[in-house]
């Protein structure tokens, strides 16, 4: 349990490594229950892959990953200084039309709302700071 941190290259070749440093590393993922461990691995690939592939202009950027456990909660904050974006300004996409019917994008940030207990973004200095979170008694 605490803290740990990890600075990664921002791109798609990186994903493996960021999610076994958040899940597999200290044995985190084992004091998951399985479904939410299957949550917070789609949340990391969705946030990941977004950063990869938006967040820089000239790719490929960094990208810190932040753990930090405790008894109470699971946390995840991703770190860019990429162009600003808050995710969480975005409207949830209508999943009540067709698919032909709505615009690209915008399920990711609604998986990771609907599976996170927390989720927060927020712009420090030149950093894009988005935070999962899984309480204990959540989800």
């Amino acid at each position: 349990m605490g803290v740990r941190e990890r600075e990664f290259v921002a791109s798609l070749e990186s994903l493996p490594d960021i999610r076994s440093f958040v899940l597999e590393e200290d044995g985190a993922e084992g004091r998951l229950p399985p479904r939410r461990a299957a949550h917070m691995d789609v949340a990391i690939e969705e946030i990941v892959v977004n950063i990869c592939s938006y967040a820089y202009e000239i790719p490929p950027g960094r990208l810190t990953v932040r753990v930090e456990e405790s008894p109470d909660a699971f946390s995840v904050e991703f770190l860019d200084n990429g162009v600003a974006f808050d995710p969480l300004s975005v409207d949830d996409p209508d999943v009540s039309l067709p698919l032909d019917g709505r615009d690209a994008g915008g399920l990711g940030i609604l998986l990771i709302r609907r599976m996170m207990d927390e989720v927060h973004y927020s712009r420090k200095g030149d950093l894009n700071s988005l935070r999962i979170v899984m309480t204990a008694g959540g989800r």
